[in-house]
């Protein structure tokens, strides 16, 4: 992945993402982390249409971190917007949720999803999570062109 690749976090909780925020920034990850508060917003962006309309100041991302519980739009609702969009249908996504029920991990997976990740209880397993997401999804997987 191209180093100034746009990864995409949706995330209801500020908490969270400001954790996953501060573990990419102490991973040493650049890419541009852009964060989306619900699903109804995460949609807007895969569609590129309302506030998400201009490509250039809100590319497509190269990878997609998702969480499962959302406003308005549930994170499954995304991940099939995601995967209906031509543009957007084979990018990665990884779900990042605090949901470790089996239902949702077969549900992610049929719609799609590359990856369930259940969200770790503190700094340090984020850090090393993060750590391998960095490994892996950004620096080792080669994503199709946009």
């Amino acid at each position: 992945m191209d180093d100034l690749s746009t990864i995409l976090l949706v995330e209801d909780n500020p908490d969270d993402a400001e954790l996953i925020a501060y573990a990419f920034k102490k991973a040493g990850i650049v890419n541009p982390l852009v964060v989306v508060d619900d699903g109804e917003k995460a949609i807007a962006y895969i569609q590129g249409s309302s506030t998400y309309a201009d490509r250039t100041a809100f590319p497509l991302p190269r990878l997609f971190l998702l969480d499962l519980k959302l406003p308005r739009r549930s994170g499954f609702e995304v991940l099939e917007a995601i995967r209906a969009n031509r543009p957007t249908r084979n990018i990665p996504v990884v779900v990042l949720t605090s949901s470790n029920q089996e239902h949702d991990i077969e549900r992610a997976y049929d719609l799609g999803a590359n990856s369930y990740l259940i969200k770790p209880i503190g700094r340090d397993s984020l850090l090393t999570m993060v750590q391998s997401l960095d490994a892996f999804w950004i620096k080792l997987n080669q994503a199709p062109a946009s």
